[in-house]
């Protein structure tokens, strides 16, 4: 084990060697079901012949060219992704934060465009968009930001879920010019948004001319049962991030938008070296392909239902269980106590899981699960998870 990493991880001491659809093995050949999915990356799970071609294959003509000239791929990318998504053009760079941080100062840019000279984003708390400086501080975790002070300008936040405090920013708040949100809160817990929220919000954002800025980085690509989760509630958005399974692994996040808010980037606004270059391309171009030819999006519904339907059964009546709840292939468990040490527990046990917001296991599984890893993942988190109630009581 190196020396020479930066202290930035808090590591489990384990190294994969090897995956093979939901399973990963160590180095030691001990087999694992994933239900972390590289937090919630590898939709596609691991070693998917379609993916691993397409990546070989590109690789084998041409990896990065850079923005200077014409990406055929990233061409195709763009229009598939506005085909899917009802949007009208995309900007492509490497991650979600980059994605959240170009929605940003495209709001900024747009609101310095009709003459506001302090654009301001609202921003929910519990949400989580990355690590960079705007998207830190747009992101509702004290415990994430504490040390880099000091954080940007122009954020006002509200509770997730709380659509009279919008109006109360509305009221008061004549600098506004977006709203950011997750669809599902991931890092956050887990955490859903009520069925009318979205309309809601749209119809406060065009009575005011602000933009309805959706960070899907989490729930984009099939994670919840549809390509984006906005398409639950059939509510457009004017601004859209992705990321994670866009690429199944391979790096590449895009900044999608519609109408006044895909025309504000003009040449030398905005950029990215890598982003979007032929390789991640194809990767995302071959992921989008497996998802549809393989019926993922119907996959994840179903295998997301049956998993919270199996584990609700199981832990009925456990003492320190406060919800079941989800959408898709995203699920969360809040338990009434803090619950870590149950990642190495579960990993003991061959199955890997997460533990976010202290309270909440997270499960974002591959979106190929079958009958067999569910039933697998059902018995093994409800045993792990009872034993540990049991125990505490």
């Amino acid at each position: 084990m190196t020396t020479h990493l930066m202290n930035t991880y808090a590591r489990q001491p384990i190294a994969f060697v090897r995956g093979e659809g939901a399973w990963l093995w160590d180095e030691a050949g001990k087999r694992y079901l994933d239900a972390v999915a590289g937090v919630a990356v590898n939709g596609l799970g691991h070693a998917h012949p379609k993916l691993v071609r397409a990546i070989a294959e590109q690789a084998a003509s041409v990896i990065h060219t850079s923005n200077l000239y014409r990406v055929p791929r990233q061409e195709a990318l763009a229009d598939r992704l506005c085909a899917l998504s009802g949007m009208d053009k995309a900007f492509f760079c490497n991650s979600g934060c980059e994605a959240n941080e170009a929605a940003i100062k495209l709001a900024r840019l747009y609101g310095h465009g009709k003459g506001i000279e302090v654009p301001t984003i609202i921003v929910m708390e519990k949400a989580f968009h990355g690590r960079t400086m705007a998207t830190l501080t747009a992101t509702g975790s004290r415990k994430i930001q504490a040390g880099f002070e000091p954080l940007l300008t122009g954020f006002a936040r509200v509770p997730y879920n709380d659509i009279e405090a919008v109006r109360q920013v509305a009221e008061h708040n004549k600098n506004v010019v977006a709203v950011l949100l997750e669809v599902v809160q991931g890092e956050g817990g887990v955490n859903v948004l009520a069925p009318d929220y979205l309309a809601d919000l749209r119809a406060i954002c065009d009575a005011h001319g602000w933009l309805l800025m959706l960070d899907e980085v989490q729930t984009g690509i099939g994670r919840t049962g549809t390509w984006f989760g906005f398409q639950h509630s059939g509510v457009m958005p004017d601004v859209m991030a992705l990321a994670k399974g866009l690429g199944s692994g391979v790096p590449i996040g895009a900044c999608l938008a519609r109408g006044a808010a895909a025309e504000v980037f003009k040449p030398g606004n905005h950029g990215s070296t890598f982003g979007g270059n032929p390789l991640a391309c194809a990767a995302a171009l071959a992921t989008l392909e497996a998802i549809e030819s393989e019926g993922l999006l119907d996959n994840a519904r179903a295998r997301g239902e049956a998993i919270r339907a199996g584990l609700r059964s199981a832990l009925t009546g456990v003492h320190g269980i406060v919800e079941i709840r989800g959408e898709g292939m995203m699920i969360g468990i809040e338990l009434d106590r803090p619950c870590g040490e149950l990642v190495g527990v579960a990993r003991d046990a061959g199955v890997l899981i997460n533990v976010t917001a202290d309270k909440v296991i997270r499960l974002v599984p591959p979106l190929i699960y079958g009958d067999a890893e569910v039933a697998a993942l059902v018995d093994a988190v409800s045993a792990i998870v009872k034993n540990y109630l049991q125990q505490a009581a």
